[in-house]
C-alpha cells in the first residue's frame, strides 16, 4: 500500500487529485478504475464522442487523450525519481498536448484500448515500487514532488476527468452512465 502523501509533498492544486482518492488503496484503485473507465468511455455511442458541452471545451475523445497523456507524464516523472533522476522535469502544457494529440481523427473505442493499456502499465509501474521509494521527492515543472504524490494523482486525475463528464457533458447528449 502507497501511503497518502502530506502536504509539501505536492502543490496545492495537486491536492485536488490526491483528494479525489480519498482512503483507497492506489494499485487496487488504479485496477478498478482501469476497467469502470473503459467501461464508461466504450458505452458512450460513437457518434456522440466529437461532443463538447460548450464552445472551446475539449470534446470527449480530447478529454480522454488528455486523461492518457497525463498518466503518461505522471508515470514517467514517478519512474524517473524512483530511478533516482537527479535533474528537473519539464512541465507540460495541456492544451498543446491535446491539439497536436489529433484525438478527433480517433475513434473512441481505439482511445478506450489505448487508455487500457497505459493503465496496465501505470499498474505494473506501481506495483513494483518498493516502500522506501515512495517518499523521494524529485522536482517537475520547477516544482518538488513525490512518488506518492504522483502515484495518487494518476487516478486522481482521471477521477476528476469522469466527475466533470458525468456532469457537464453527459446530460447534454441525454446519456446516463
Amino acid at each position: 500500500m502507497i501511503s497518502k502523501p502530506q502536504p509539501g509533498e505536492f502543490l496545492p492544486y495537486q491536492g485536488v487529485y490526491i483528494d479525489c482518492v480519498g482512503n483507497a488503496e492506489v494499485p487496487a484503485i488504479l485496477q478498478e478504475l482501469r476497467d469502470s473507465t473503459y467501461a464508461f468511455f466504450t458505452a458512450i455511442p460513437e457518434e456522440k464522442a466529437d461532443y463538447a458541452y460548450a464552445p472551446g471545451k475539449w470534446t470527449i475523445k480530447e478529454t480522454l487523450g488528455h486523461m492518457i497523456d497525463t498518466e503518461r507524464v505522471f508515470a514517467y516523472r514517478l519512474l524517473c525519481f524512483a530511478r533516482g533522476e537527479q535533474q528537473g522535469l519539464p512541465g507540460f502544457e495541456q492544451d498543446d498536448y491535446v491539439l497536436n494529440s489529433y484525438a478527433n481523427d480517433r475513434t473512441l473505442q481505439d482511445l478506450a484500448d489505448e487508455f487500457r493499456i497505459v493503465r496496465e502499465s501505470s499498474i505494473y509501474l506501481l506495483r513494483n515500487l518498493k516502500k522506501d521509494q515512495e517518499a523521494i521527492i524529485g522536482k517537475a515543472n520547477n516544482n518538488p514532488i513525490s512518488i506518492r504524490s504522483l502515484a495518487y494523482m494518476i487516478p486522481g486525475h482521471e477521477l476528476h476527468h469522469l466527475r466533470i463528464l458525468k456532469e457537464r457533458y453527459l446530460p447534454g447528449l441525454g446519456i446516463q452512465i
